[in-house]
C-alpha cells in the first residue's frame, strides 16, 4: 500500500523534556498547558535520588548524556527539569552534557528559564519560595545573584524528600507566596522546584499582590517555547505568558 510522509505529530515542533524519576508534577503542569496546541512533547526520565541534597543532585550529572540520548533526534529544544540541580551542577555543564547527545539543539533548564523570565519582566528584586533545605536554597540564591537578581525575602518548607514535595498542597504554596510577596520592594515572586505545584496559584497571587509570579515549571516551559520559536502568548498562567515568546526575552 502506498503512503505519504509528513512532519509527524506536532507537525515539526518537537520539545524534548528530561524529567527526574522522582518528579510527579512537571509533566502534569506542562501537559495541561500544551494539551490544546499542536506540539509534540517527548519526555524521558533521568535517575534521581529521593533526597534533595547537594550530593544527591550532583549525582545526576553523569546520567545526563545517556538519558538525553533516549529522546528522538531532530528536536526543537531540550529542557532539563531540575532547578536545584541546575544551580549546583551549573547550566553550562547541563547544556554541554545534553548536547553531547543532541549536538546543536538548544537546551534550557528551570534556572536559566527563571533568569530569562525575570529579565523579560524587568524584575531584579525577588521573593523566593522553595521546598528545600538550606544547603540547597543557598546555591539557588547565589546563582540568581550572579545574574544580578537579589532575593530580598524567602521562605522554605524545609523538605529534603521529593515524595513529600510533590504532595505539598497548592494552598500551602499560595499562602507562602503571599507571605514573602508582601515584603517591601519585591518586584516578582519566584517559586522554585519542578515538583512543587504552582500553576493554579500563580494568577490569584499576581492579582492579590500586583507583582508577577514566576515558577520553575512555568519558566522552563516558557523558555523552551521561546527557544523553539513558538509564539505562545496566552498559553500558560501568569504575566510571563502575556509576553511574546519570540521576542521579549533578553
Amino acid at each position: 500500500m502506498k503512503y505519504e510522509l509528513d512532519l509527524g505529530a506536532g507537525q515539526g515542533k518537537r520539545l524534548g523534556l528530561i524529567v527526574l524519576s522522582t518528579d510527579e508534577t512537571l509533566e502534569w503542569e506542562v501537559r495541561g498547558t500544551l494539551a490544546r496546541h499542536d506540539l509534540n512533547l517527548l519526555h524521558t526520565r533521568i535517575p534521581a535520588r529521593a533526597d534533595v541534597t547537594p550530593e544527591d543532585l550532583k549525582a545526576m550529572a553523569p546520567e545526563m548524556t545517556r538519558t538525553a540520548a533516549l529522546l528522538p533526534k531532530d528536536l526543537s529544544v531540550v529542557g532539563y527539569g531540575c532547578t536545584s540541580a541546575s544551580a549546583i551542577i551549573g547550566p553550562d555543564e547541563v547544556t554541554r552534557r545534553i548536547q553531547e547527545a543532541h549536538p546543536g539543539t538548544p537546551v534550557t533548564n528551570p534556572l536559566s528559564g527563571v533568569i530569562a523570565a525575570l529579565r523579560a519582566l524587568g524584575a531584579t528584586r525577588v521573593a523566593m519560595v522553595t521546598p528545600y533545605v538550606k544547603e540547597v536554597s543557598a546555591p539557588m540564591r547565589n546563582a540568581l545573584a550572579a545574574h544580578g537578581i537579589e532575593v530580598i525575602s524567602a521562605v522554605s518548607f524545609d523538605q529534603h524528600e521529593d515524595w513529600t514535595v510533590a504532595r505539598i498542597s497548592e494552598a500551602s504554596t499560595h499562602a507562602a507566596m503571599l507571605e514573602v510577596g508582601r515584603t517591601e520592594g519585591v518586584q516578582a515572586i519566584f517559586t522554585s522546584c519542578t515538583n512543587l505545584r504552582t500553576f493554579n496559584a500563580i494568577e490569584p497571587v499576581e492579582e492579590a499582590l500586583g507583582v508577577p509570579v514566576v515558577s520553575s515549571n512555568q519558566a522552563l516551559l516558557w523558555d523552551m517555547l521561546r527557544l523553539a520559536e513558538v509564539e505562545a502568548r496566552g498559553w500558560g498562567p501568569g504575566r510571563l505568558f502575556d509576553l511574546n515568546t519570540t521576542g521579549d526575552a533578553a
